[in-house]
């Protein structure tokens, strides 16, 4: 069953035009063997007495002789939708034909069609079986009667070469179809891979994003219930307390969305150390540090003047992230070996994060802004009101500083 059922499944895939095709090729074939059973003994040898001397008579064209080609030859039309039947009937054909030839071997053009037909479109085991069968029909099939010696011998060896030829050759194109359909599918599965990886990516991407989301504001929410609540309680008492507590609500509930805004601004995941990590904050910078240590690069953090607690959240992790960049361009393009990271709050209402190298390719602060990474941190920078600037470094390389305002500007909303 599953041998026809594959068999149908190649015929279904047959157009119109390989229908035409193959019906040239049996018209081709059936027109080659015409032309050679009149020609080819008069070709090969010309000269009467010497027909005579080797027993064979010269061939007239009837109508026996046609019919026998075309049921050698004919049946090739349907040669890919029925390729043992037809390699079956061809060769019957010719082995049982062949005597009634009148001196002359008949053509095997249509028997070896159907063999490389067959070695082209099943398995290598029903190759050689077709091969084999081809062969001892050949050999065992009857020579014409007034057909000589020698010639019947030199008929079969060329028959022979032809079968293993056709077989060969079938098998080979079978072989390149083969590979050829592996490659694709293989292409294709690599293909829905790739999709599927995107996919999955872009999941673990939002689910990051939320993670993250909700560890920035949490406290801002938790507190904006908090006082929500005492204002509910104080209304009526201490209405006062409670106009104070919603203006809380109102202060805290502008910093939150404030906070969801920077966040949306700073996951620009850069190519550095733990990209694929939840943003964090600069309670990370050690994770920094054995990035570029593992990279070859001593590097150190002065975090002695730098007050977290009074830093706000969405603040701390633009500053890391504006680390995590300057930490990626000093491996990839500064050719360094110190970096030095420093951060504080000593400057009245702001957060500072200065990044010093001693590598080379230095570009001062009007250089375009986005050499080597330098246009990212200075959106995050700007998208805090903070300022950004790029100059020569103590150590020899980069500076990078940056600064942002611990209290936010209050934009409008109306």
């Amino acid at each position: 069953m599953s041998i026809m059922d594959a068999l149908f499944r190649q015929t279904a895939r047959l157009s119109a035009t390989d229908w035409l095709i193959d019906a040239v090729i049996a018209a081709g074939a059936f027109g080659f063997c015409c032309l050679q059973l009149t020609l080819a003994v008069n070709l090969i040898i010309p000269d009467e007495f010497m027909r005579r001397l080797m027993g064979i008579e010269a061939v007239v064209p009837s109508a026996l002789s046609l019919l026998v080609i075309a049921a050698t030859t004919l049946p090739l039309v349907v040669r890919r939708k029925f390729p043992w039947a037809v390699f079956v009937w061809c060769m019957a054909s010719w082995g049982l034909l062949q005597s009634e030839m009148n001196g002359i071997a008949l053509s095997v053009a249509g028997p070896l069609i159907a063999l490389f037909t067959l070695a082209s479109v099943r398995s290598r085991g029903e190759a050689v079986v077709g091969c084999v069968v081809a062969c001892l029909v050949f050999v065992f099939a009857p020579a014409p009667p007034e057909q000589s010696r020698i010639l019947t011998q030199l008929t079969l060896f060329q028959n022979m070469a032809l079968v293993l030829a056709a077989a060969f050759a079938g098998y080979a194109l079978h072989e390149h179809q083969e590979r050829t359909r592996a490659i694709e599918e293989r292409a294709v599965a690599a293909e829905r891979s790739r999709e599927s990886e995107a996919r999955r990516r872009v999941e673990a991407e939002r689910v990051s994003i939320a993670r993250e989301v909700h560890d920035i504001t949490a406290h801002s929410l938790s507190a904006v219930s908090i006082q929500a609540a005492a204002a509910d309680r104080l209304v009526d008492r201490d209405p006062e307390a409670a106009k104070e507590a919603i203006a809380e609500v109102r202060r805290t509930s502008k910093a939150a969305l404030e906070e969801i805004r920077a966040m949306i601004g700073v996951l620009r995941t850069g190519e550095g150390p733990a990209e694929t990590a939840p943003t964090q904050g600069t309670d990370r910078m050690a994770d920094l540090l054995a990035y570029l240590g593992g990279a070859g690069i001593e590097a150190s953090l002065d975090e002695a003047s730098y007050n977290r607690a009074v830093v706000p959240a969405f603040i701390d992790v633009a500053l890391y992230g504006i680390a995590r960049e300057a930490a990626t361009n000093i491996v990839r393009h500064a050719d360094a070996r110190h970096a030095a990271f420093a951060l504080s709050t000593a400057q009245e209402g702001s957060a500072t994060l200065v990044v010093d190298d001693d590598g080379k390719g230095f570009v001062p602060a009007g250089a375009p802004a986005g050499h080597h990474g330098l246009l990212g941190m200075r959106e995050r920078a700007r998208l805090l009101h903070g300022a950004f600037s790029v100059a020569k470094s103590p150590l020899g390389g980069f500076r990078i500083c940056v600064s942002i305002p611990l209290s936010q500007k209050e934009e409008s909303h109306d």
